[in-house]
């Protein structure tokens, strides 16, 4: 066995070292108390190998008493792997291939709707369907593990923000979950517009600033600072509101809220 193997290579190496030690210093002993350490040593080192003797033979006796169970454990962990890797192949990847399909029409639906002048009817054609093709609703519902499903979420969120229905919206997009840049500010966000809509500024200005720091870039970090800090004001909390404001005009000076920052920050400043 290559346990056995590995325990005389360390011994061979041992004995081979105390040889050439010996040999090196041409030292044999030559009194009575010289011989006697001598045989100490050989005694110990007989000891030392009688115990990694023993310690292997104990190792080859619990894997020999054991082996049934190991080999089961072994087997369990071999079967999970495996079903792990068809389900993904033959199960998960596919249904994520036609929930693909099935959400195209309710994107088109929703991308019709940001630029239409009726958008209510649009965003509830993606919502519920049209054309007897599925709505994010029911991308949820049927396809609810997959990466669509979970974007679904994002869209119906988005979608029911836009047609006034913001606990819904609040639901749907506390659902998603991303580690884009854009979207997961963008979702965190949108939850902070639906509680503003709702008069529920505390809850909005928790929100705004969990989205500004996010994720940290030039688009959505100062956005949401500047919908922080007008939540803050509309609180009553100047100093909260002064420290996103001065946030965007320090660190973000070339946004698009970097003008409107520092209008509030002056507001901000007259006010105190």
């Amino acid at each position: 066995m290559l346990l056995n193997s590995n325990k005389y290579f360390i011994f061979a190496n041992l004995t081979s070292e105390i040889m050439a030690t010996y040999k090196k210093r041409g030292y044999k002993p030559k009194t009575k108390a010289e011989k006697q350490v001598e045989l100490e040593d050989d005694s110990t080192t007989a000891e030392v190998f009688n115990t990694l003797d023993e310690t292997a033979n104990k190792t080859e006796a619990w894997v020999e008493k054991n082996q049934k169970a190991i080999l089961s454990i072994v087997g369990v962990i071999a079967i999970c792997v495996l079903g792990y890797l068809g389900y993904q192949q033959f199960i998960q990847e596919p249904k994520e291939v036609e929930a693909v399909n099935d959400m195209y029409q309710a994107q088109q639906y929703y991308e019709q709707a940001l630029t239409a002048t009726s958008k209510d009817s649009l965003y509830n054609l993606s919502l519920n369907g049209g054309e007897g093709k599925y709505g994010f609703l029911d991308i949820i519902e049927n396809y609810g593990s997959t990466n669509a499903g979970n974007l679904a979420n994002y869209y119906a969120g988005i979608a029911y923000l836009n047609t006034g229905k913001y606990q819904e919206a609040i639901s749907h997009l506390d659902s998603f979950k991303s580690e884009d840049d854009m979207l997961a500010p963008i979702a965190k966000g949108a939850i902070g517009d639906a509680f503003a809509q709702l008069e529920q500024n505390e809850q909005a200005l928790k929100y705004y600033e969990a989205a500004a720091a996010l994720r940290n870039n030039d688009v959505t970090t100062p956005r949401f600072l500047l919908k922080a800090g007008i939540i803050a004001i509309n609180l009553g909390k100047t100093e909260v509101a002064l420290k996103h404001f001065k946030a965007i005009t320090e660190n973000y000076p070339t946004s698009a809220e970097n003008s409107k920052a520092t209008l509030y920050e002056g507001k901000v400043e007259a006010m105190k």
